[in-house]
């Protein structure tokens, strides 16, 4: 029996490089979004939810048109948020990022992210196939929570738009990553969202 999570991040967003918070999908973006429906046609889904922001709810209408036995839920709990804040072991490299982060919005993170791996990091009777549409630090906190990472890791942990990470839920054992961020659907000109490599 397998319980299967899929997450995927949302299509690159319109104007997301100038600072928008959220909005529509760019073209790039519902093409992305139709290349992963079309990866995912096969899969039976049990349930899907969304994150209510609009670059995650266009992402799962487009998807939709796909995979019509499936309809997707909004839930607050797929939300994007810092997952949590600064503390001793964070690395260096990433204080500058978190002390820009109040205090209340990182425990907010951390609670909203408990309650999440409480309702879909679970495992279920029998074959369940369950799909997220949601966010990069959403998606991050979810593998570095199978992988027992620090909590900072998930900050380390990118995915690129509508890339595909697979989470496999057993009774009695700890989930396990089947798949983190494929993009096998997406040719190289189509994927976005990933960090710019630095030079050394």
């Amino acid at each position: 029996m397998a319980h299967l999570l899929y997450l995927v991040r949302h299509g690159e967003q319109l104007d997301a490089e100038h600072g928008v918070d959220d909005g529509k999908l760019s073209g790039r973006g519902v093409r992305q979004a139709k290349a992963i429906a079309q990866r995912l046609s096969g899969v039976d889904f049990d349930r899907a939810w969304t994150s209510p922001l609009m670059r995650a709810t266009e992402t799962a209408a487009i998807m939709q048109e796909r995979l019509t036995a499936v309809e997707f839920e909004k839930s607050s709990l797929l939300l994007d948020c810092i997952p949590s804040g600064k503390d001793e072991s964070t690395p260096v490299g990433f204080h500058r990022f978190l002390d820009s982060v109040r205090p209340e919005e990182a425990e907010a993170g951390a609670a909203q992210m408990q309650d999440a791996g409480d309702q879909w990091l679970r495992p279920s009777r029998g074959d369940v196939n369950e799909l997220l549409v949601t966010h990069n630090f959403v998606i991050g906190w979810f593998v570095r929570e199978v992988m027992q990472s620090p909590d900072w890791q998930w900050m380390s942990l990118n995915q690129a738009n509508c890339g595909l990470t697979i989470i496999r839920r057993r009774s009695g054992k700890p989930p396990q990553l089947v798949v983190h961020n494929d993009l096998g659907h997406l040719p190289p000109e189509e994927r976005t969202g990933m960090p710019i490599p630095q030079p050394y």
